[in-house]
């Protein structure tokens, strides 16, 4: 499907919300979700992990793969290599860098994580009822995170909410592009098959909305509890879903 015939745009100017949205793309951290839970407990629980897992897994295909978009010198296990890629991880996670062999392991401790009930996700109690509001008026719901689309559904699966997974249609992490490069806001459109005009994306990052309004969506910043402080006259802030 070529870029016209699903209406894009080279660049628009941010527009008003007053309309009715096909697809609703959203962001995780402090949107859905608070970012302390994801600082405070997600990331220190996998920095804590991570070196017993890439032991114990080194040779798994989805760690492998992982291993290597970090370091190409880590192919054979010994000691030493565990060492380097460890240091190398530690550095990346202390310059809070989204790499997406980073975000992979952690997304693959994380499942470990939930599975043996040591967290849920605390989403915001007006999530998961506009989740289903907008699924029952036939909307597309989509996340678009930083986290690796293993993370992502690990996350919405185990929610104080219960799984949301029923509720949304596809993910989409850094593979697709950074967050805040207009080309990966027109390159979810075009999976989506629905023009960028249709869309709104929702996130607490103004230059990501300001992204996607470039790549002709409308946006929303999410001002949260805990969340930065965003001033902007360009895109409507909202702190709730309601």
């Amino acid at each position: 499907m070529n870029r016209q015939a699903i209406g894009f745009k080279e660049s628009a100017v941010p527009q008003e919300i007053g309309y009715s949205a096909r697809a609703i793309l959203l962001d995780i951290e402090g949107t859905i979700a608070p970012i302390s839970f994801v600082h405070e407990v997600l990331f220190p629980y996998a920095r804590q992990r991570m070196t017993d897992y890439l032991r114990q897994h080194w040779s798994v295909p989805p760690v492998s793969a992982a291993r290597l978009m970090l370091d190409a010198n880590s192919r054979e296990f010994s000691e030493l290599a565990l060492a380097s890629l460890t240091e190398t991880i530690n550095r990346l996670m202390d310059a809070d860098v989204k790499n997406t062999g980073l975000k992979q392991l952690q997304g693959l401790i994380w499942e470990e994580g939930y599975a043996a009930g040591a967290f849920v996700s605390p989403v915001y109690p007006d999530v998961a009822p506009a989740l289903r509001r907008w699924k029952a008026q036939g909307k597309t719901i989509a996340i678009y995170s930083s986290g690796s689309v293993a993370a992502q559904k690990v996350f919405v699966r185990h929610t104080n909410s219960g799984d949301l997974i029923p509720l949304l249609s596809a993910f989409f992490d850094t593979k697709t592009g950074p967050k805040r490069s207009p080309a990966s806001y027109t390159a979810i459109a075009l999976d989506l098959k629905i023009a960028p005009s249709e869309i709104l994306f929702i996130s607490d990052v103004l230059l990501e909305v300001q992204a996607a309004a470039l790549a002709g969506m409308h946006g929303v910043i999410a001002a949260r509890p805990g969340n930065a402080s965003v001033e902007t006259d360009e895109f409507r802030v909202i702190n709730t879903f309601a």
